[in-house]
């Protein structure tokens, strides 16, 4: 019991009569009322004063993830309650589309129904099937009272899915219904044409538009395009495209408003946004999201190694480190050979440069010093020598490539940037806390189709594409680059 007045007023005792048959199973109700009301609620319930401190879109938000779906209100600006109800939508985690709300009026007055009504033409109304009104009307009987029962026909074409139906008419003489019709009649089975608006772009092979009539007769096809369709033929509504050819998939602000296809569904602008939507959690936060229904990866296409060039190929024998450890050997070898000679010859640099590549030379010399020096020059040289000779055999022999990017760890070493033409693809690896997925974003860059079509000859770039679950590929547009491989990003 929420209040106990002198009386129970008749509207009251409707009210009663529609809890009792529509709202019983309820997991949690919300009563938003200016005035009290004697009614009994069967399931958990919150009241709220609108005229109090306490009704804000945070105790709203707050009674939403609890769990609360059913609203009864009454108030005299119901619209205040709509925009509320409104902006918690995309806020909220707990969501549900079977949301029922009771609208009465603060008093009897048949002339003051009018903004009442009217909240059915809001945009917000839009959003939920089960809107009821409870407005009195006149009757034949002076000391009866009735009540209409109104809601929005929401199905039907733009211009009818606004328009007020009277559902039923309740009399207070004979506490029964005119019709006695069901009061929530909106079941989304059949929406008689209702308009269902798809933002969406050409994705191969998702969504294709601008197709011949002759091949598609609707102009359009594509693996989600025909999900779109088949929904449609179910529930008998009309798809309407709606293009983001520009902005793609978009992206969504700090305020709730975005652009591209995300951006369009968060701003009302269309019911449903498709073209390879992953599960990305920040854009989950602000709009729903259907079960998967392809699974599919991110790979990146990367130059494919090609044959060294033939001046490369005689410093293959040896590494780095082994080719400074040559050059060290050769002038500290030269230093030592000039002081060894007395700093009286000047050929010390071509006679070291001879040992080492194995060229006899003429030395008559009776000095130990310069015997040293030699000697052990020979014995490094011969070292070097066998060792260059059978590294350089192995070179000319097998062919020699350039370093392969086979994995992500590979392609960050290489340090090569990778793109696509849309940060969407790093969506996926946005919260990631690891390593390995920060230095990835950080490689990302976002080109135009152009430009990526024109990077793609210059082997400096690493492309985003999409792995289909049959082992083929969505190339973005990058149908003539040729020479490459693919790892998984």
């Amino acid at each position: 019991m929420i209040a106990i007045p002198h009386f129970i007023s008749p509207i009251e005792i409707l009210l009663q009569i529609i809890i009792n048959k529509y709202l019983s199973e309820s997991y949690c109700l919300v009563v938003i009322s200016e005035t009290p009301l004697s009614v009994k609620l069967p399931m958990s319930f919150t009241y709220l004063d609108p005229k109090k401190e306490h009704f804000s879109v945070e105790t709203l938000l707050k009674l939403s993830e609890e769990g609360c779906s059913d609203y009864i209100i009454r108030m005299e600006d119901p619209r205040q309650f709509m925009n509320a109800l409104e902006e918690i939508r995309p806020m909220s985690m707990v969501r549900r589309s079977d949301k029922k709300l009771v609208i009465l009026p603060v008093t009897d007055d048949e002339n003051s129904m009018e903004p009442i009504l009217n909240l059915l033409t809001m945009k917000e109304s839009s959003y939920y099937a089960h809107i009821l009104l409870i407005l009195p009307t006149q009757t034949e009987r002076f000391e009866c009272l009735a009540f209409n029962l109104i809601t929005h026909r929401f199905v039907g074409s733009d211009s009818e899915s606004k328009l007020p139906i009277i559902l039923d008419r309740w009399y207070s003489c004979t506490n029964h219904f005119e019709n006695n019709v069901y009061l929530f009649p909106n079941d989304l089975k059949n929406l008689n044409g209702k308009t269902m608006k798809i933002s969406t772009f050409i994705y191969k092979p998702y969504v294709l538009l601008d197709v011949d009539t002759a091949v598609a007769p609707l102009g359009r096809d594509g693996i989600e395009i025909r999900m779109i369709d088949e929904f449609c033929r179910w529930i008998n509504c009309t798809v309407q495209i709606i293009r983001e050819d520009v902005d793609l998939w978009g992206e969504i602000y700090e305020n709730e408003t975005g652009i591209g296809v995300i951006g369009s569904v968060v701003e009302g602008r269309s019911d449903i946004g498709i073209a390879a939507l992953y599960s990305w959690y920040e854009e989950w936060k602000a709009m729903d999201f259907s079960v998967s229904v392809v699974r599919s990866a991110v790979i990146c296409l990367v130059p494919a190694p090609r044959v060294l060039e033939s001046w490369e190929l005689p410093f293959l024998p040896f590494g780095k480190s082994i080719w400074i450890a040559v050059v060290i050997t050769f002038v500290y070898a030269s230093i030592g050979l000039t002081i060894a000679q007395g700093c009286s010859s000047n050929k010390a640099l071509l006679i070291v440069f001879g040992t080492i590549i194995s060229q006899s030379q003429y030395i008559v010399s009776d000095s130990w010093r310069i015997r040293s020096v030699i000697g052990w020059l020979l014995v490094s040289s011969l070292i070097l020598v066998s060792a260059y000779g059978a590294g350089l055999a192995s070179t000319f022999t097998v062919p020699q490539y350039e370093p392969s990017i086979d994995t992500v760890q590979d392609l960050l070493n290489s340090r090569m940037e990778w793109g696509a033409n849309h940060e969407a693809w790093t969506f996926s690896l946005a919260l990631s806390s690891e390593p390995v997925a920060k230095k990835l974003i950080k490689q990302f860059k976002i080109y135009s189709f152009e430009e990526l079509q024109r990077r793609s000859f210059l082997r400096k770039m690493a492309f985003s594409l999409e792995e289909l679950p049959a082992g083929l590929f969505e190339v973005l547009g990058l149908q003539n680059s040729i020479g490459n491989k693919t790892i998984s990003c």
